[in-house]
């Protein structure tokens, strides 16, 4: 992608963020996109099929260097699945106009399905910190929609917590011990 698609393309998602602060994600046409961005009609069809995917981009741009290791200005990263957690909210948090628009409107399943594929391979990774005498797929299903919840929970709170404290509450939550 050149650089000219590529401002494209920062430009769109960078509307659909904006607007997502303001609306809920039902209520944001690519009408209301196209606008915002400043682009033509086409030239958002030829960056993204759909609302949806563009909506995937966007929780794909959130979640995927945390889930695949990428570096960042994150403070600290020790490596351990807490501060992975943290991490993760850490990135929420700075996202929090675009996850309040998206948790808080009817597509906020979606996020939560994006959010939990990423959380399956996360928690996959790393399910020999936890000492459970029960079936692995029950126990990644376990771990993936509690801090699914912890988020939701965390969000409602208007993101209050900070990201250390509220990972620290589910590994306390979960009784794990890592190995």
């Amino acid at each position: 992608m050149d650089r000219r698609q590529k401002r494209t393309r920062n430009a769109i998602l960078r509307a659909f963020s904006t607007l997502l602060e303001r609306k809920r994600y039902e209520q944001i046409s690519v009408q209301d996109i196209i606008e915002k961005a400043d682009v033509g009609r086409s030239t958002f069809y030829a960056h993204f099929e759909t609302k949806d995917a563009l909506l995937k981009t966007l929780c794909d741009e959130v979640f995927e260097h945390i889930f695949e290791g990428e570096t960042c200005e994150y403070p600290v990263n020790t490596g351990d699945l807490s501060e992975t957690l943290a991490h993760i909210l850490w990135h929420l948090r700075q996202r929090k106009g675009d996850v309040k628009g998206l948790l808080g409107s009817e597509s906020g399943g979606l996020f939560q399905q994006y959010l939990k594929e990423n959380l399956h391979v996360l928690f996959q990774r790393r399910q020999e910190a936890f000492h459970a005498n029960v079936p692995e797929d029950f126990l990644l299903h376990h771990l993936v929609g509690a801090f699914s919840e912890t988020v939701s929970w965390w969000v409602k709170r208007d993101m209050e917590d900070e990201p250390a404290k509220v990972a620290a509450y589910f590994m306390e939550v979960v009784e794990t011990h890592e190995t």
